[in-house]
């Protein structure tokens, strides 16, 4: 049995490759571009559809996808390393097709969608001809789906859904939305919830603002009100009363990509800093040289470095197991980390920045913001906790003893009852 921490060479280049690609070809579009998913906007696609037909070119589109949907079918592992570079600038995700909600939302279509809707929806969506939403999370009850209050009652072959979703992301710019509502209330807990494909032209459908995250500029997590929103019976998505077992086809591997580009971007916060510490003098010498800084940088080093590590033993695992039930305290264990190990780095680095570091002319007030974005996104950080801990105490017992088990006197108790007659002999030899 060996342990393997190389990349094999053949991929290497293509990550090589990326990382050049992302750096001089990709990271100068936010400066001119204002939204990667507003596909109205002529300098968007003018900019993006060539770069787009590049990474397509080199078969680096859509990796999560299997070949029957035009991607590479790439585990985990390798997904893990691609995003850990694209992480590092805001359009990478969209040009090499591997944008969120996107990804997962291609998934549950693929699952779950009838040919009609895989035609008119699932093709457009996986060659980023239109973009999506997932509209899950409700104003009264967060990410809870136990309190959501978002109806759809049959009436005769068509759904029809009424409530209000809150920081349903990107619907600003979705040609549909995949929403998450009660069918059946009086079912147990987590058998009421069905998912249900709707076009966001729908009558009805009515967006009553987009909230932005943060100082951003462009708000594209929508407050909506579903009012009387009718579709077809057959955009059921799944089983109804599933939505929970459907929510899992899009969550597992999504959770892992997007804890690779939060090392991404870690890392970025990282490079910054210690190119400012070997930059910026103060009191006689280089930042470098002061120790509560080499601190900083020390701490920082060591947290991306454990958090990267988990994180492909994660993938590693899944890849290995092909059962996210398996690896559910390990993904959890990831969603709970990586907030606080992008807080913290992108903190350290807006420190030693000083009143630059805290401007909106470095990157780092988004970073501290979009690291607490992300412990809201997919389960709050407390949530992943939680699970963490009971899959945690599955592998161990209580004891009935009145002591615990690791008791010193009653081990030594019980290690000299164990060797009594080795020692009684070397008693008799002395």
């Amino acid at each position: 049995m060996s342990w393997e921490f190389e990349t094999d060479p053949e991929f290497q280049k293509q990550l090589d490759w990326i990382a050049d690609f992302v750096k001089n070809e990709i990271e100068p579009l936010e400066h001119v571009i204002k939204h990667p998913n507003d596909m109205k906007d002529p300098l968007r696609n003018k900019l993006i559809k060539p770069l787009q037909a590049e990474v397509k070119k080199r078969k680096l589109w859509g990796c999560h996808l299997g070949a029957d949907l035009g991607g590479q079918g790439y585990g985990q592992v390798k997904l893990g390393l691609m995003n850990e570079i694209l992480g590092r600038a805001k359009f990478a995700p969209i040009i090499f097709g591997a944008q969120a909600p996107d990804t997962g939302n291609s998934e549950i279509l693929a699952h779950y969608g009838t040919p009609e809707q895989k035609k008119k929806y699932l093709e457009p969506l996986l060659n980023n001809d239109i973009v999506s939403c997932y509209s899950m999370t409700e104003p009264q009850g967060g990410a809870d789906p136990k309190v959501f209050q978002t109806r759809a009652v049959l009436d005769g072959n068509e759904w029809v859904i009424n409530g209000e979703k809150w920081f349903s992301s990107n619907a600003r710019y979705a040609e549909f939305l995949i929403v998450m509502v009660v069918t059946d209330p009086e079912a147990k807990p987590y058998e009421r919830m069905s998912m249900i494909l709707v076009p966001t032209d729908t009558p009805g459908v009515n967006i009553i603002r987009n909230v932005g995250i943060g100082a951003e500029e462009t708000g594209t997590h929508a407050y909506i009100r579903y009012e009387n929103v009718r579709v077809p019976k057959e955009n059921l998505l799944g089983e109804r009363g599933k939505a929970f077992a459907v929510a899992q086809t899009r969550l597992g591997g999504g959770r892992i990509h997007h804890a690779m580009r939060t090392i991404g971007k870690a890392q970025l916060a990282f490079d910054m800093m210690c190119e400012r510490v070997l930059s910026r003098e103060t009191q006689g010498e280089l930042l470098a040289n002061k120790q509560m800084v080499q601190e900083k940088i020390s701490d920082s080093w060591t947290d991306i470095q454990t958090f990267r590590l988990l994180v492909l033993q994660t993938a590693w695992k899944i890849d290995r197991y092909k059962d996210y039930m398996k690896v559910r305290k390990d993904i959890s264990a990831v969603k709970a980390m990586m907030p606080r190990v992008l807080h913290d780095v992108a903190a350290r680095a807006l420190q030693v920045h000083g009143s630059l570091g805290v401007s909106g002319e470095m990157p780092f007030s988004y970073l501290i913001t979009e690291s607490f974005h992300m412990g809201l996104a997919d389960g709050p950080t407390e949530v992943h906790k939680v699970t963490v801990a009971r899959q945690v105490l599955r592998e161990y017992n209580g004891t009935n003893g009145m002591f615990p088990t690791a008791h010193i006197p009653a081990k030594r108790a019980e290690a000299l009852s164990r060797y009594a007659d080795v020692i009684e002999r070397e008693v008799e030899h002395v």
